[in-house]
């Protein structure tokens, strides 16, 4: 039987300065994570805990630490505990006395999420001066008709919501893949936005480090500074990057590629490289696909997850958890690749590769990555179909509780649903109505297989509606809006200042104030290992 060893937090923290391979597993809540962790904590809290360890963790002797507050949630972390035992990890550490402990030995403790990302976005900026412009003078700038494009570096789906007017959907690890064509007049001016500063300071940074032609500036706080402004924000847009690159905008890249690769010492690799690293014991390799979703889900290498490289600058500890690890990362003809290589090895990372004409000639896989999920063979539960439930809805026999994150079930649920967070199960049934049958759902109906065993536990008649609440959608039956039936907190998500419902613009300023104040921060924890690199 593996052994679960207690840690002191000096000890946490040497592993953290030693370089080694280690997780720090945060078990908590998302949201309540926001509110101070540790700084290289990663969020992946209990109730999700099935569903991401493969994906975080998929060497079963890594090294893992996992951390709760202390004392009161200290059943979060031997519960994680004991689950990664069952599961055959043989590495299972906890910081004793949790994050109360690290506070008492004088650490630093971080508020938010994504915060080494945010904290090097910062360091970026103070480092290479990134050029940054206010939104006053980029209005005038538009009102002026002078020449010039808005690069929105965000996902889509964080475009879609809103976006500066003008702006072009043109995600991170596009922009110097893509600019080529977007501004192909070496006079126009180039103004990168996201929703805050991270990204647009990164993407700014990304295209200097190219060495367009092009001025280039950051949007001063992206978004967030357009509505303080006063201005008006585009909602629901779709405008994004020519699918297809010209002749003159793929020698540019390559160029780019280039360019970048020797300035910041980027390695490649090649197939059998990675096989053989693949194959290695002791040592943790991930192999990350840096292209947009489109692309992943048309083919990628079996064995990778799909990482688009802004995000992956982004927000690291979404993709990867294992500090000390090797990383591979995959495009179709390293571009876009060896620019988030580049952001990687600046953060500190001791080992990130290109693979070498990573999908030439390989077989590929097509679809979106299926994580490995443990227990839910074992999670057996009676099933009810939308029809079915939608009957026992109308007979009133049943009571529905929904499993999703509070965000998601604010914006559409079940009508009549109750919200409740999987790992606070046991506390929070207590506040929903019994009744012949308590039918769980999930956004895809997995996690509510998973915590059906547990509900069973606790003396409730459980049933499972089948592919969860996306099979209600789908059936296109009424959905209900607004936080309806509470059985527990919305702390299980942290919520970004546009998510809010009131005192949107509190938060921003807030956040904003945060992001600035990272660098401070940093400097006093004395853990991280960001890189400076001589200006090109």
């Amino acid at each position: 039987m593996t052994e679960v060893t207690l840690l002191e937090a000096e000890d946490v923290r040497d592993r953290i300065l030693s370089g080694d391979e280690v997780a720090i597993l945060d078990v908590r809540e998302w949201g309540v994570f926001g509110d101070g962790h540790l700084l290289f904590a990663i969020s992946c809290p209990l109730s999700h805990l099935e569903t991401r360890i493969d994906d975080f963790v998929p060497r079963k002797d890594t090294p893992i630490v996992l951390c709760s507050e202390g004392k009161a949630d200290k059943h979060l972390v031997d519960l994680g505990a004991e689950r990664l035992i069952a599961w055959g990890y043989t590495d299972v550490n906890i910081l004793g006395g949790g994050l109360e402990a690290w506070r008492k030995a004088g650490f630093e403790v971080f508020s938010g999420v994504n915060v080494p990302s945010k904290a090097f976005g910062e360091f970026v900026e103070h480092t290479y001066d990134t050029p940054r412009i206010p939104p006053e003078e980029v209005k005038a700038m538009m009102d002026r008709g002078e020449n010039m494009v808005v690069l929105d570096s965000r996902p889509m789906s964080e475009y879609h919501k809103m976006n500066i007017p003008m702006g072009v959907d043109c995600p991170g690890a596009e922009l110097a893949y893509r600019v080529h064509d977007l501004a192909p007049d070496p006079n126009t001016t180039v103004v990168v936005n996201c929703a805050g500063r991270t990204r647009s300071i990164i993407g700014a940074q990304s295209l200097i480090n190219a060495g367009i032609p092009n001025k280039v500036v950051a949007l001063e706080n992206g978004t967030m500074g357009w509505h303080l402004a006063g201005f008006q924000l585009e909602y629901g847009n779709d405008r994004k990057f020519p699918e297809q690159l010209s002749d003159e905008a793929k020698a540019k890249a390559k160029a780019v590629r280039e360019r970048v690769a020797k300035r910041f010492g980027v390695p490649t690799c090649d197939h059998d490289q990675l096989a053989a690293w693949q194959a290695e014991s002791g040592r943790t390799t991930y192999v990350l696909d840096v292209r947009n979703p489109e692309e992943f889900t048309a083919g990628h290498l079996d064995g990778s997850r799909h990482a688009p490289g802004g995000q992956l600058v982004q927000a690291w500890d979404r993709y990867v958890a294992v500090l000390g690890a090797r990383i591979v990362l995959v495009d179709d003809d390293g571009v876009r690749a060896t620019m988030t290589a580049s952001w990687l090895v600046q953060m500190g990372w001791p080992e990130v590769y290109v693979l070498e004409n990573a999908l030439d000639g390989q077989p590929l896989v097509r679809g979106a990555h299926k994580p490995k999920i443990y227990g839910l063979d074992a999670a057996a539960a009676e099933t009810v179909t939308v029809e079915g439930l939608e009957r026992m809805i109308a007979d009133k026999v049943c009571v529905v509780i929904d499993l999703a994150d509070s965000l998601t079930y604010r914006d559409g649920h079940i009508p009549g649903a109750w919200f409740a967070v999987r790992a606070r199960l046991k506390d929070s049934i207590k506040k929903v109505p019994d009744a012949r049958f308590a039918v769980l759902t999930s956004p895809d109906g997995v996690l509510a297989q998973l915590a059906a065993p547990e509900l069973r536990a606790m003396g409730r008649h459980v049933a499972v509606l089948v592919d969860g609440t996306e099979a209600w959608k789908a059936a296109r039956k009424e959905m209900q809006t607004g936080f309806t039936n509470m059985a527990d907190e919305t702390n299980d998500v942290w919520y970004r200042p546009y998510d809010m419902d009131d005192a949107q613009e509190g938060a921003m300023k807030q956040y904003l104030s945060w992001e600035i104040n990272l660098v401070n921060q940093l400097d006093r924890d004395g853990t991280t290992r960001f890189r400076k690199f001589p200006q090109a």
